[in-house]
Parts: C-alpha cells; structure tokens; sequence
C-alpha cells in the first residue's frame, strides 16, 4: 500500500508551509520555556522534591541539581530559537527533542498531553527540512534554499494533530461525559462569576451542551480542517474551543499551541502570505528559481514513519488489554489524548510493618513528597508501587532489613462515593512496576451512578 501512496507521498508542494510551522513551534516553545522559568516551576518541580517518579524503563533519568537543570532548560530555550531561526536547525532540532524529553522523564507527576505531544512533534522536526526555507541556515548557505519540499514532510504534521484531536473525541465517548456530563457537570458551576456566559454555567443543560459539542468537534475537526471549503469556519472553531477552554481551565500553553498548530492545514498560498509579510519585515528576497528539496534514505524514512503512526494508532487503544474501568484503573491511560475527562482524588494511607517484630507505624507522606505528588500517588497505581519502593528502601536504611509496606487508598471519582482502591493488605514492597496487569487494584462498582453536582438547575 505504502508503495502505492509513494509518487502522492513524494510530491513537491510548497515549502512555505513547513517553514511557518517551523517559526510557529520554535516560537511558541520557546514563549512556553521563558513561562516556565518566570514562574519558578523549575526549582519547584526539578530541584525542591525529594524524590521523583520516572516512567517504567526510564528509571535511569534522574534530575541534575539546581545548576544541571537550569542549564537544561536554558538549553531548551536556545534549541527553541534555533529551530524558530531555522539556525544550525538540524542540531537545535535534535537538542531540543532530547533535552525537552529527559525533562518529560524525569518525574511522571507532571505528565501532560501536550508536553508529550509536544516530543513526538520535536521528533518529527527531526526527519524533515523546515530550514531549507525562510532560515538563517539559508543567509549562511544560500545553496540549501529550496522552493518545495516532498508532501509527506507536511501531511505528517497534519496526520500528527488529526489523531491528537480525533482520539480525544473517542475518549470522550463514553457514559459519565455523554450520560452523566460528568466533570464538567461539578466544574463550570466554580465560574458562575465571569461576566455574559458566567451564569448559564449553574444549569446543567450547559453542561450537556459542552459535552456533546466537545465529543463532536474533537472527532470532526480534523476532517473540516483538511476539506478547502469548510476550512475557515472550522478554524474559527478551533479559535471559540480554545478560547473557551483556556479560560475555564488552567492547562497551560496547549490551547494556544493547539490553535497555532492548526495553520498547518492551511493552504500554501496563505502561508506564503505569511511569509511575505515577514520578508517585507526583513527585507529579504524571494529567489525566483523552482527547486525542490532532496531527502536522503527517504524510501527507508517513509517506512519508519509509516511504523510510527501504526502505533500512534494503536497505543490509545492498549487500555483493552487490561480489564475493568479505564479510569479506575488508570492502566493503559496515559498517552493516549485523554484530556481533562475525570474529577479523580483519593486519599492513601502508607503503613511500613518489620516482619520480624510485627510493629507496623504510619507514613507521613508529606516526609518524601511534594503535594502534587501526594496528590497524584493517591490515584496512579504505578506511582504507588513506586512510592513503596521508596519507603521500602528509606526503612532498609534505617536498618529494617526487609521492611513490609501496604496503603489505604480511597479514592472517589467523577462524582461517586469514595471507596477503597487497592488491597491494604498487599505488601507493595514486594510487588514489581510492569506493563502487566495489577491484580491488586480492586474492582470497580459500575453500576452507582456519579452524585448530583450541589446547586444546579
């Protein structure tokens, strides 16, 4: 099939597109990077905490100290403006994947979507030649200007933000968002207070209205994107969603990357409009010749990009694998575009018990973690596995030589009553983190419904 789609895949199209998208990652990373910084996220989540929780086979990233990661994230920054220059690109592109990635690492407390989107789409920079055009590689060595690049090296970018959007709207197809309207049901009510729509948000209509719209825009949006004729109207939807949903919810940058991103959909010529405007800013020349960019081992790149997007299509899919309910158990959650579809909290109680004199005393969480790590051990079962390794090893310090660790955990979710989540009398100590099923977590009672969100109408 592959071979088929090749002479599609292989044409040459316009460059312009690639490079403002090029100058609109670059720019908004490195906006988000300075962010970061300002408000002093670094020392708190990189240097304050005195553990941290890395990703399963990623136990070797470990933090860098004070220095070491201010250092890492001043070379974040640079790679940015690198990329967003199209300056020494190749080398600023790579930088930034790993850098901004072992960051990603480090402690899965502070997982988002959008920063892990935010690393496939480093990774993708990579592959393709976004400085050939509009760059400061190109004023250095005029010879690597090219006016169009090979299609697959912009569809990508498309094919990229569709699934991020697509899969999002099939996560939200399930009971409690289009049954329930749960969370936005217990959520909007907090901002009755802005002024015009703030009211509207005590009804609970409204909150059905957002589910339902939400479900449909996340599914269709790609598609409206992609056809020339419903492009603007869909684009001024990404522009109201967005809007929207920064404002009600602190998530950061995403609504903002996710509304430039977008452009990528647009056509060539209002790219190149763009990047008249800039040039008019610069006062820099448009060559005139016809010149098409050549990609080395490209017949071996289509076919790794073709493994890499089997499996983005697959992954969202692994949480079938294990049973009972996926947000219960939280087994096959991450990575997989589900955004903001659960109010989950929970409280753990941590015991360690000497086996050999049987004295068992309670945990002070607050003794090893931050309280956004206390917060998210409560309802991740790997972090709590984590966690009692963590006690586990501190007791063996203390000279308990195979020190017993086991938590009550209650946790309530999406309305319902909290409920004990994991065994309290398993010894965590003893279990190991992998991608099999934890037995441990007990089973979900599906059949009581979410509790009424208090005073709407």
């Amino acid at each position: 099939m592959l071979q088929k789609l090749r002479p599609f895949l292989t044409a040459p199209v316009s460059a312009a597109p690639l490079a403002v998208f090029r100058i609109i990652f670059g720019g908004m990373m490195l906006a988000s990077i300075a962010r970061f910084m300002l408000k002093g996220w670094v020392t708190e989540l990189y240097v304050l905490p005195r553990v941290y929780f890395p990703f399963y086979g990623f136990e070797w990233v470990k933090p860098l100290g004070e220095t070491g990661m201010y250092a890492l994230f001043g070379l974040i920054a640079l790679s940015s403006l690198g990329i967003m220059l199209g300056l020494f690109y190749r080398w600023a592109a790579v930088l930034f994947f790993l850098s901004f990635t072992y960051v990603e690492l480090i402690d899965k407390t502070n997982y988002l979507n959008h920063y892990y989107f935010v690393s496939i789409v480093a990774l993708l920079m990579i592959l393709v030649p976004a400085h050939r055009h509009f760059s400061l590689d190109v004023l250095r060595k005029p010879g690597l200007w090219v006016s169009h690049v090979p299609r697959w090296t912009i569809l990508i970018f498309q094919l990229q933000l569709g699934l991020v959007y697509f899969y999002a709207g099939v996560a939200k197809l399930n009971p409690d968002w289009l049954l329930e309207a749960m969370p936005l049901r217990a959520w909007l009510p907090a901002h009755t207070h802005l002024p015009i729509i703030g009211p509207l948000f005590d009804y609970v209509w409204v909150a059905y209205l957002f589910c339902w719209f939400g479900a449909f825009y996340d599914l269709t949006i790609p598609f409206f994107l992609s056809w020339r004729k419903s492009r603007l109207l869909a684009y001024a939807k990404v522009i109201v969603f967005h809007m929207l949903t920064a404002m009600l919810f602190q998530i950061g940058m995403f609504p903002y990357i996710m509304m430039v991103s977008t452009l990528i959909f647009f056509s060539p010529a209002f790219h190149e409009r763009i990047l008249t405007f800039f040039r008019s800013i610069a006062r820099v020349q448009l060559p005139q010749n016809y010149r098409v960019a050549t990609i080395k081992s490209q017949p071996v790149l289509l076919n790794l990009l073709a493994f890499y997007f089997v499996l983005q299509v697959l992954v969202p899919w692994r949480f079938m694998l294990y049973p009972d309910k996926l947000f219960w158990t939280e087994q096959g959650y991450r990575f997989s575009w589900r955004v903001m579809l659960m109010e989950k909290a929970g409280t753990a109680f941590f015991y360690v018990r000497d086996p050999r004199t049987g004295k068992e005393s309670e945990i002070n969480n607050r003794d090893y973690l931050t309280a956004n790590q206390e917060k998210m051990v409560a309802t991740q079962p790997d972090m709590l596995v984590q966690f009692a390794h963590i006690i586990r090893d501190d007791y063996k310090q203390k000279g308990i030589s195979a020190p017993e660790v086991r938590a009550e955990v209650y946790v309530t979710m999406n309305g319902r009553d909290s409920r004990l989540f994991i065994d309290p009398t398993k010894n965590l100590a003893a279990e190991e983190d992998s991608f099999l099923p934890k037995t441990w977590i007990l089973p979900f009672d599906g059949a009581v419904p979410p509790q009424h969100a208090v005073g709407q109408k």
